[in-house]
């Protein structure tokens, strides 16, 4: 059946290109380099692809050595990283930076390597580059505990859903170049792609009887902020917790509620923290249900066991020492060091995850773990500063930008 539908949405998905979802968060994409005299009618237009850093360009940064590595953040990112050594060594990098054979040597000399000398891992691994300005600004995101339930009752009222079987994906690029990077998500309708229902629709009961239901929440706040963050646990009544992880979205796009209430004017100076929107998300029930649905975007979820939670390349992530990054710009896998303006989100960090609002060069969503703690820090991230990633060495030699000039490929 799944199949079928996917067949119907390749045969839907060109006639859809103008719906393809584009993020609203992050830098507007970057023109593509076009000629100086105008195109003649009768010629071809250019192919137009998605920027990538490669693209953007790169140059040689300072050395590792140079950075200031404490024995503490360096011992975390090596273990982060070895972590990641596994998808690595295989995965296409669409950045352009990379490929898996760069990633054979550090890959290979972590196991062994020694943690009391982790800093001497990245120094003698890595060089660092810059990508386009190197301005950087990151956030904070963190894995959320809130009260749930496997079934439902009384004061559990905000059902956790699994992904939908008539969800269905379209890669764009597949049919034409111009689209290449781009996806859309909805379902086939009489024979025809169609949106997937928005929140508002959802929390009307648009999936209601369908079985879906993993569990359910207790407050909708909670659940709607645990959805931002992609994936959390849920204590249950008997004290046990059950720790759910990101199964996909339902293809709108993400709109982010602070910037919209900071645009209003709803929001006092100082609490545009998630704890000041939350607050007011309460103090204005009816109102703060209304600006919820004004993300449309819904977040699909699954029970996970064992390690977690889970980043982007299938493996766990771990607190202050993983980040989140948009991989058309950074190797999934590659350490990051942030020079910032907030010193607790400041070092060395190893890009694991990616998130619907992290798109562009240099934005990093850092991950801080569970616990209030973690709720606290990254509830309130917002750093501006300068990035640097970590390169196997000669891969700059490799793509030209070894000698510190931009390395653009347009």
């Amino acid at each position: 059946m799944i199949a079928a539908r996917v067949a119907a949405v390749a045969l839907a998905a060109a006639a859809l290109s103008a719906c393809a979802v584009v993020p609203k968060a992050g830098p507007e994409p970057l023109p593509s380099a076009r000629p100086a005299s105008p195109v003649p009618p009768s010629a071809a237009p250019p192919v137009l692809t998605a920027p990538t850093a490669l693209t953007l360009g790169v140059r040689a940064g300072p050395p590792v050595s140079a950075l200031g590595l404490t024995a503490e953040g360096a011992r975390a990112a090596l273990a982060a990283f070895r972590v990641s050594c596994q998808s690595a060594v295989k995965r296409n990098d669409s950045s352009g930076l990379t490929m898996p054979a760069d990633w054979a040597v550090p890959c290979g000399a972590a196991p062994s390597w020694p943690d009391g000398d982790a800093a001497g891992f990245f120094a003698a691994q890595f060089e660092t580059a810059t990508v386009g300005e190197g301005k950087a600004f990151a956030t904070g995101y963190y894995e959320p505990e809130i009260a749930g339930s496997r079934t439902p009752a009384p004061g559990y009222a905000v059902p956790v859903y699994r992904r939908p079987l008539d969800l269905v994906e379209a890669d764009l690029g597949l049919f034409s170049d111009q689209w290449k990077g781009k996806k859309i998500r909805g379902r086939v309708q009489d024979g025809k792609l169609v949106p997937y229902p928005d929140r508002g629709a959802i929390e009307d009961g648009a999936l209601a009887g369908r079985g879906l239901e993993i569990a359910w929440a207790a407050d909708p706040v909670e659940f709607f902020f645990l959805q931002v963050q992609g994936s959390g646990r849920l204590r249950l009544p008997d004290g046990q917790v059950m720790r759910i992880g990101y199964d996909g979205q339902n293809g709108r796009d993400y709109v982010g509620i602070g910037a919209l209430m900071r645009e209003r004017g709803l929001l006092e100076p100082g609490k545009g923290s998630m704890q000041g929107i939350m607050e007011w998300l309460r103090a204005h029930p009816e109102e703060g249900r209304a600006i919820m649905r004004e993300n449309k975007s819904f977040v699909f979820f699954r029970e996970l066991t064992g390690a977690g939670p889970l980043g982007a390349l299938g493996l766990p992530v771990t607190g202050r020492a993983s980040v989140a990054a948009d991989p058309a710009f950074v190797p999934l896998g590659a350490p990051v060091w942030l020079a910032l303006d907030r010193s607790e989100a400041s070092g060395l960090w190893v890009a694991q995850d990616t998130g619907g609002a992290i798109k562009g060069p240099n934005r990093f969503d850092t991950f801080w773990g569970a616990g209030e703690d973690a709720r606290r820090i990254a509830g309130g991230m917002s750093g501006r500063g300068e990035a640097w990633l970590l390169l196997p060495k000669g891969v700059l030699a490799r793509i030209g930008g070894g000698d510190g000039r931009t390395a653009a490929r347009r």
